[in-house]
C-alpha cells in the first residue's frame, strides 16, 4: 500500500521507537521515580527527560543535526548520560571514545569518524588538543564537560551552555530503521580499530535480549561503575535500565571501597563487573563490613570468570544470582548468556544464544560443525551492526554467507552451551578490554635493535590476561627489557603496553615460519604467578 509523503512521515512518527522515545516513555510511565544519581545529584525520569530536551536544543543551536558524528571523551558523569540521549533525539551519531587512549589513537578516531564536535572532560582536554592538532582540519567544535575541576583554555566552550538551554520542548527528527545513532570503535584484532555503526532498532532489540535473558526488572537499583564509553556498561545495563524505568547510580570509576559503600547506602540490587573487579571486591578488607544483602543480580563478561571467584561469590553473596554475558561490540554487544543455575555445572561456558540471537560454530568454509568440534563462532541477529564505517572490505568479510563472523573460536557441548576456546586473530583480553597483539607488535618492531617480536596474552590472577612481549635482537645489537619498556611507554597507551618483556634468542615457529604463540603461552604461562589474592 502506497501513501503520500506527508502521511508516511506522520505514520513514521506515530510508530517511532528511537533511543529518545525509550526515555520519554519511561518518563511518562514513572515520572517521579528516581532515574539517575551522580555525585549526590538526583534526577527523576521526568527531570532527566527535560534535561535531555534542553541539551538537544542547545546542541541543535550549535548546528548539530541528523547524521553528524559527535565524539565524547569522558569518565562517567551525569552529562555523559544526558548528552547520549540528547544526541539521539537529534538523530546525531554519538561516538564514545576510550579515555585511556593516547593522542595518536584519538586523532585517528576523530579523523576517521569525521566528528564535527568533541564533548570532552576537563582533565582530558590536553590530550584532545594534542589529537586535534594532528588533524588536517581545525573545524571540530570543542565542548568541555566539568568533571575533575581542571582549568582549560578559552577555546573550550562549557557544556553547561547546552545543558541549561532555555527551550525544553522535545525536538523531533524523522528517522529510518537503518539510520545510525551510535558509532563505537572496536578494540579487536586489527592494527587499527574499526568503527561499528549501530542503529536504534539494533540496540533496542539487544536491550530486549538483556532484559529477558538477564531477568532484569523495573524495580532494580543498579550501580554503574565501569566506563560508559564501553558498550557493555552503556548498552547492556544503563540503557536497559532507562528502557525499563529502573534506577541508575553512576560512579566515575570502579573503586571497590566506594562501590561497597554505595551498595549498602542505596540498597543496590544489581551490579555488573568484569572478573577483575569482582576479584577486587572480594579481596577488599571492607567487604564483610558492609551489608550487601540487597544484591540480587550480578553480571560479568569480557573474560572467563575463574572458578574460584564463582565459588567465592556463591559463598559470600548466596542471595545473588550470577549471569555471564558473552559477545562483542558488533552484537551491541550480547550474543550468549550463561544463567545462574549453570554457573557451576557449566564452568567456563559462555552459555546459550540469547533470545534474539542465532549462533553456530563453523569450519573455514562456513559449514556447521558437530558438537565438540572447534571452529569460528558466527551469529545471525537483529543485534548486529549496519557494518563498519568507511570499510566496505572488512564489512563484506565479516558478513560473508549471511552470517556475522566473530573471529572467536569455540565449540558447543551436547546441551547446546557455547565454550569460547581461543581468538582467531590473537586478540588479548586484559582487564575487560581488548588489545590487538598485531598493533603492539607493529610499535615494538620499530625499535632499531628489534629483529622479531611476538606479543600475546598470558594468564594473570587479577587482569585475567596481561600483555607480554618477546623480542629477538638484531645481530650485533644489544637489547634489554627495560629499554623495551621505556620505548613502549613513550608510544603506546598504558592499556596496550606490555606488562612483561623478555629478550630471547629465537621464537618457536612452524614449518612455514609462522610464530607459534600457543607454544609461548605454554612455556611462560606461570610468569604472572597468582600470589595472594586475598580470596
Amino acid at each position: 500500500m502506497m501513501f503520500n509523503t506527508d502521511l508516511t512521515r506522520t505514520i513514521n512518527r506515530a510508530r517511532g521507537q528511537q533511543l529518545g522515545d525509550v526515555l520519554r516513555r519511561s518518563a511518562k510511565r514513572v515520572p517521579n521515580k528516581t532515574a539517575l544519581i551522580f555525585r549526590g545529584q538526583t534526577d527523576t525520569f521526568v527531570e532527566l527527560d527535560t534535561a535531555v530536551n534542553r541539551a538537544a536544543n542547545g546542541l541543535a543551536k550549535r548546528g548539530i543535526a541528523k547524521g553528524d558524528k559527535v565524539a565524547i571523551l569522558s569518565h562517567n558523569n551525569r552529562a555523559f548520560v544526558v548528552l547520549r540521549f540528547a544526541l539521539a533525539r537529534l538523530g546525531a551519531v554519538i561516538t564514545p571514545i576510550n579515555f585511556m587512549l593516547n593522542a595518536e589513537d584519538l586523532a585517528y578516531m576523530l579523523d576517521h569518524s569525521g566528528a564535527v564536535m568533541i564533548l570532552c572532560e576537563d582533565a582530558l582536554c590536553a590530550v584532545a588538543d594534542d589529537a586535534l592538532a594532528k588533524l588536517s582540519s581545525d573545524d571540530v567544535q570543542r565542548i568541555v564537560i566539568p568533571h575533575a575541576e581542571v582549568a582549560t583554555g578559552s577555546h573550550w566552550e562549557p557544556v553547561d551552555r547546552m545543558l541549561d538551554h532555555s527551550d525544553d520542548s522535545e525536538p523531533w527528527v524523522e528517522m529510518n530503521p537503518n539510520d545510525p545513532v551510535q558509532l563505537i570503535y572496536t578494540s579487536g584484532t586489527e592494527s587499527r580499530s574499526k568503527g561499528a555503526l549501530q542503529t536504534a532498532d539494533q540496540l533496542i532489540s539487544q536491550y530486549v535480549t538483556c532484559v529477558v535473558d538477564g531477568e532484569m526488572t523495573a524495580d532494580a537499583i543498579e550501580l554503574h561503575c565501569l566506563p560508559l564509553f564501553h558498550c557493555a556498561q552503556l548498552d547492556c545495563f544503563l540503557s536497559p535500565d532507562i528502557y525499563l524505568g529502573a534506577t541508575s547510580i553512576v560512579h566515575d570509576k570502579p573503586d571497590p571501597a566506594e562501590m561497597l559503600s554505595a551498595v549498602e547506602a542505596h540498597k543496590v540490587t544489581k551490579l555488573f563487573c568484569p572478573p577483575t573487579i569482582w576479584i577486587a571486591l572480594l579481596s577488599h578488607p571492607d567487604f564483610d563490613k558492609h551489608d550487601l544483602n540487597s544484591l540480587k543480580s550480578g553480571y560479568y563478561g569480557a573474560s572467563i570468570m575463574p572458578t574460584a571467584v564463582i565459588e567465592k561469590l556463591a559463598e559470600r553473596l548466596p542471595q545473588m544470582k550470577l549471569y555471564n554475558f558473552y559477545g562483542q561490540t558488533e552484537m551491541a554487544p550480547v550474543a550468549t548468556i550463561l544463567r545462574p543455575e549453570d554457573q557451576l555445572t557449566k564452568l567456563g561456558s559462555a552459555g546459550r544464544p540469547g533470545l534474539n540471537v542465532e549462533t553456530l560454530v563453523v569450519d573455514d568454509d562456513d559449514n556447521p560443525l558437530p558438537v565438540g568440534e572447534v571452529g569460528e563462532i558466527v551469529h545471525r541477529s537483529p543485534h548486529l551492526i549496519l557494518g563498519y564505517y568507511n570499510n566496505l572490505e572488512k564489512t563484506a568479510e565479516a558478513f560473508r554467507n549471511g552470517w556475522f563472523h566473530s573471529g572467536d573460536l569455540g565449540r558447543f557441548d551436547e546441551d547446546g552451551y557455547l565454550y569460547v576456546v581461543d581468538r582467531k586473530k590473537d586478540m588479548i583480553k586484559t582487564g575487560g578490554e581488548n588489545v590487538a597483539s598485531r598493533e603492539v607488535e607493529e610499535i615494538i618492531i620499530r625499535h632499531p635493535a628489534v629483529a622479531e617480536v611476538a606479543v600475546l596474552g598470558l594468564p594473570h590472577p587479577i587482569w585475567i590476561e596481561a600483555v607480554a612481549a618477546f623480542a629477538i635482537p638484531k645481530s650485533g645489537s644489544t637489547l634489554t627489557p627495560d629499554e623495551l619498556k621505556a620505548f613502549c611507554g613513550e608510544r603506546i597507551s598504558g592499556l596496550k603496553s606490555p606488562k612483561y618483556f623478555k629478550v630471547v634468542e629465537a621464537l618457536p615457529k612452524n614449518a612455514s615460519g609462522k610464530i607459534l604463540k600457543r607454544d609461548l603461552r605454554d612455556t611462560y604461562s606461570d610468569v604472572f604467578a597468582e600470589g595472594e589474592w586475598g580470596l
